[in-house]
């Protein structure tokens, strides 16, 4: 799936798009994607400068939306048909290392469970095999007010 076929998923923007390519993705089961970090990251302006990390609230974002990419598949609607996941909890969330610029940071996250409109992910985003975050995410599937 490539960047065109993510944003007519996913209601996100630029900069705040951060899934650029799924390289796999099984419906009602689990998807693969990634994230290119590069220099000209916008929020490398602050954080930090003369030592770039990416933050680690947005390497749980780049999780969620390669989720709701999932969710989106499977459920044959996207955020033009007027819905969305939305955060409703995050579980057991660590971080195990740094991104830095040039990292490729590849997102997995597979369906644990739906009830009713609450969906549950299993999280983890890697760089080159080593874990870069892992948690639980729970997502609300609903309509946009």
């Amino acid at each position: 799936m490539d960047l065109n076929q993510i944003k007519a998923l996913l209601p996100h923007r630029y900069p705040f798009l951060l899934v650029d390519r799924v390289e796999e993705l099984v419906e009602g089961e689990y998807i693969v994607a990634y994230k290119n970090i590069t220099a000209n990251e916008e929020v490398f302006n602050g954080h930090f400068p003369g030592a770039p990390i990416f933050p680690g609230v947005m390497i749980v974002e780049a999780m969620a939306q390669a989720a709701g990419i999932l969710g989106f598949a499977t459920t044959k609607t996207t955020a033009e048909d007027g819905k969305l996941y939305l955060f409703a909890g995050i579980d057991n969330c660590r971080f195990k290392r740094q991104v830095v610029p040039g990292d490729k940071l590849l997102l997995r996250a597979e369906v644990v469970g739906v009830k009713r409109n609450i969906w549950r992910f299993a999280v983890t985003a890697t760089v080159d095999g080593q874990t870069a975050a892992e948690a639980t995410l729970l997502c609300a599937y609903r309509d946009r007010d």
